[in-house]
């Protein structure tokens, strides 16, 4: 793994793109397809919108990015291919060691966070595996997002889950090549990217986007401290962006409704369908917390706890006890 404290690359933060792969201007937003009518003696041209762009700005070990999974799991279903999400590595903290005191803090943070929103989260890990830095697990999305068809998330996720709820690791690299492993990747193509020079830059160029604060956003007390790094926008964040380019952001903490009006202002339609079931949804995403079956399936606590120990009982869904909670994964 790079030495990160003295990297040139992440120092100043690389403004171009990285050998194409890495856009940092917008895209087109419409593409046209011209199709011909047989027996007509006209050109109709017939436009497809492409989806609006969703950029979510969150750490692998940010606490209240893991709170916030259940609301963006119900965006993905309720909005299917309307939205196309990118994940932004923010960089929440360089380097753990530097700030004295800063894990009993952590661990104490984490149980107010897992109290507050409902999410399992197992704080222990700042206690008994803490790790020195975000920023390896932050290049490792990015190594992963050269390769994945769903532009990493699943190996985001898995990450967030090894560091919030099973007390892993998650600093070095081959606990990180381990991930990608779970997560279905090409293993040897991610260890190389890992260690590439363009997973740097890339990684430097979400640092910049990161810290780069709208005035409106720093009017309403919303920019945080990046410890010596000037400010930065709080975590989560996510900015919808239509096919006018008009950018709509929702900057930290937020409700669902934030979250969809954002997404229509910008142009983006539902699906309008049911919510799926349980077992449906589970077999659609994988491990979830009790809170994403209930949001992602539109149940009350209560019949959605009901539903997932009956799947438990038999033995098509397996509960993972969590410090704070339970995940679930279909069997």
């Amino acid at each position: 793994m790079h030495e990160l404290d003295r990297h040139r690359a992440l120092e100043r933060l690389v403004e171009r793109p990285v050998d194409g792969r890495h856009p940092t201007g917008a895209d087109l937003l419409l593409e046209s397809e011209a199709a011909v009518q047989e027996g007509a003696d006209h050109v109709s041209s017939i436009f497809r919108a492409v989806p609006v762009r969703v950029r979510y700005l969150t750490d692998p070990a940010c606490s209240w990015s893991w709170a916030a999974e259940p609301l963006v799991r119900r965006l993905m279903v309720e909005f299917g291919d309307s939205l196309e999400f990118t994940w932004v590595m923010g960089g929440l903290a360089r380097d753990y060691t530097a700030a004295p005191g800063v894990y009993p803090w952590l661990l104490a943070h984490w149980l107010e966070v897992a109290g507050e929103s409902r999410m399992p989260i197992d704080p222990l890990l700042w206690k008994e595996a803490p790790i020195k830095s975000t920023y390896p697990a932050c290049m490792a999305v990015k190594a992963a997002q050269e390769q994945a068809d769903d532009g990493g998330y699943r190996y985001l996720r898995n990450v967030r889950e090894g560091l919030l709820c099973l007390r892993r690791k998650l600093d070095t690299t081959e606990p990180l090549v381990e991930a990608a492993r779970e997560s279905g990747l090409n293993v040897e193509r991610f260890r190389i990217g890992l260690q590439s020079h363009a997973i740097v830059e890339a990684f430097g160029v979400d640092l910049e986007e990161a810290r780069t604060v709208p005035d409106a956003v720093r009017a309403a007390g919303k920019a945080v401290d990046a410890h010596g790094s000037g400010d930065r926008l709080p975590f989560p964040s996510a900015v919808f962006i239509g096919d006018d380019g008009e950018r709509h952001g929702v900057y930290g903490q937020a409700s669902y409704d934030q979250l969809r009006g954002a997404a229509e202002s910008a142009g983006a339609k539902p699906v309008g369908a049911e919510p799926p079931g349980v077992l449906e949804a589970l077999r659609r995403f994988g491990r979830m917390a009790t809170l994403e079956v209930e949001q992602v399936c539109r149940l009350p606590e209560p019949r959605a706890l009901a539903e997932l120990w009956r799947l438990a009982a038999d033995f098509e869904v397996k509960p993972v006890r969590v410090l704070t909670g339970w995940l679930w994964e279909p069997v």
